[in-house]
């Protein structure tokens, strides 16, 4: 059988999954590595780890699949690496995107005037999060780096990339659009690298890849005997935007994985927000580069992951939807996940996680439950962020590992009072890089996609006087409070 290859290298895992031609999924394999967290806010990656992870998912499905039509790979965006351009051997660590040690660096940035230029010209804001800090840490404190940098020793990428180096031998050095888009060091009205940025942060252009469309032939990966087209990269919210097919200005999903993203396509316009939302690239695909608003939530689940792993609340992170409380009752418990700051629209670097209200009568269902409602008012704030920026959420479709518990997007649905949309297939991110694999060697067109587009979803209807305005207040101003105490 025919197949196109989805390699979904993400922030804990990497999967990589087998489709046939109407997008079935055939065959998957996935695999969990852990991150590292050498300081407060620091959060990284051991890119042999990663690597790893990825050739053991790989290999597997290549050789159940013989017949491979191209591949396309979908990543963790912003995540940074920086590697040797000889011997393509990483000189420091992946550092993650959820990372925050460059806080005081984007500070004298901002002191210094630069942020109004660096909103006007990538559409994001001058923060961590973002790519470009990354670097020029990573330059400035690996002894030897900046010289070896400014000698064109160096290359930089985020992990699309990275990917694409390691598996090429070195033959393929560069990135899509939308990933590009997301380093802030990449001006998305022309398109292009921009001079003024990369000496804002002090990044040599000789250390960035050549940025494609995300439907180009980007060259072939090697893997023992085997060559497969590389005809699809993307990055993974972008990626989930077109698994969704939200092809049309207005259009918006919503991505609960490690962290969540809401993404709504606006077309050619470009829509700079003035509430703490981004602007960024949707797509690349079929000469067509339209403009997404993004809201950001660092933490989605890494907080059940938190739960499982170090509270040791249950065994599994499936087993968490029996902890649940369905009414959406914490008894007064309040839940912050400010593990590494909060996001949009709030955008705190310093903020940590806290629980708030706990007495001698709370309860472990308490404790979950409030940890869930604190993601769900993380999506009433990027709400109205959206809102004040003239965009109302008429539909939410959302996919993701958590749009998988019934009682999560139950009460979602409850506290955003509308329908909750969730698609037969919780692989948006895996499927939205197939379909760009798909559309660069050209098996289907858009057309066709929207023709087919899935009828098949659970719709979640809100119900009457579940959610409790006064609960989410409380939430809001304790989380006032403590953005007070990190202002």
């Amino acid at each position: 059988m025919t197949a196109l290859i989805a390699i979904d290298q993400g922030t804990t895992s990497t999967r990589v999954v087998a489709f046939d031609k109407e997008l079935n999924i055939i065959y998957s394999e996935q695999k969990e590595y852990p991150l590292l967290y050498p300081n407060d806010g620091w959060v990284e990656i051991q890119p042999d780890e990663l690597m790893n992870s990825v050739y053991s998912t790989i290999d597997p499905v290549i050789n159940i699949c013989p017949d491979i039509l191209s591949c396309g790979i979908t990543n963790q965006r912003e995540t940074t690496l920086v590697w040797d351009a000889d011997s393509g051997e990483p000189i420091y660590n992946a550092i993650v995107w959820q990372d925050r040690r460059t806080a005081d660096y984007c500070l004298q940035l901002k002191q210094a005037g630069y942020e109004e230029i660096i909103i006007k010209k990538t559409g994001l804001l001058l923060d961590p999060y973002f790519s470009s800090t990354k670097v020029s840490w990573i330059l400035d404190n690996v002894d030897g780096a900046r010289a070896r940098a400014e000698a064109g020793r160096l290359r930089f990428g985020t992990v699309d990339t990275y990917l694409m180096w390691q598996l090429s031998n070195g033959d393929i050095f560069k990135t899509d659009i939308t990933n590009a888009s997301r380093t802030n060091l990449f001006n998305i009205h022309t398109k292009t690298w921009d001079d003024e940025l990369l000496k804002i942060f002090n990044v040599p252009a000789s250390m960035l890849p050549d940025v494609h469309s995300s439907d180009s032939n980007f060259g072939k990966l090697k893997r023992g005997d085997r060559s497969i087209q590389i005809t699809g990269v993307i990055g993974d919210q972008q990626s989930a935007l077109v698994g969704q097919r939200c092809f049309k200005p207005g259009q918006m999903k919503a991505t609960f994985g490690t962290g969540c993203f809401l993404m709504v396509n606006t077309g050619s316009k470009s829509l700079q927000s003035t509430s703490g939302l981004l602007n960024t690239i949707g797509y690349g695909l079929s000469d067509n580069i339209p403009y997404a608003i993004e809201g950001s939530i660092f933490s989605a689940g890494t907080i059940i992951q938190w739960l499982r792993d170090n509270m040791e609340f249950f065994a599994n992170s499936s087993e968490s939807i029996k902890f649940l409380e369905p009414t959406g009752q914490s008894n007064g418990v309040l839940f912050i996940p400010g593990f590494t700051g909060v996001g949009a629209p709030h955008w705190n670097s310093e903020i940590r996680a806290s629980f708030y209200g706990i007495t001698r009568d709370t309860t472990k269902t308490d404790m979950i439950t409030a940890a869930f409602k604190a993601l769900i008012y993380q999506v009433m704030d990027i709400r109205k962020a959206l809102q004040s920026d003239g965009i109302e959420i008429n539909h939410l479709s959302i996919d993701g590992g958590m749009a998988g518990n019934p009682f999560f997007c139950q009460l979602l649905a409850d506290f955003l009072g509308q329908e909750v949309s969730v698609p037969a297939s919780l692989e948006s991110t895996a499927v939205g890089a197939a379909i760009t694999a798909g559309l660069g060697s050209n098996i289907f067109s858009i057309n066709d996609l929207q023709e087919k587009e899935s009828s098949d979803a659970t719709i979640y209807k809100a119900r009457n006087k579940i959610f409790d305005p006064m609960d989410y207040a409380a939430w809001t101003k304790f989380l006032r409070v403590l953005m007070d105490e990190y202002h």
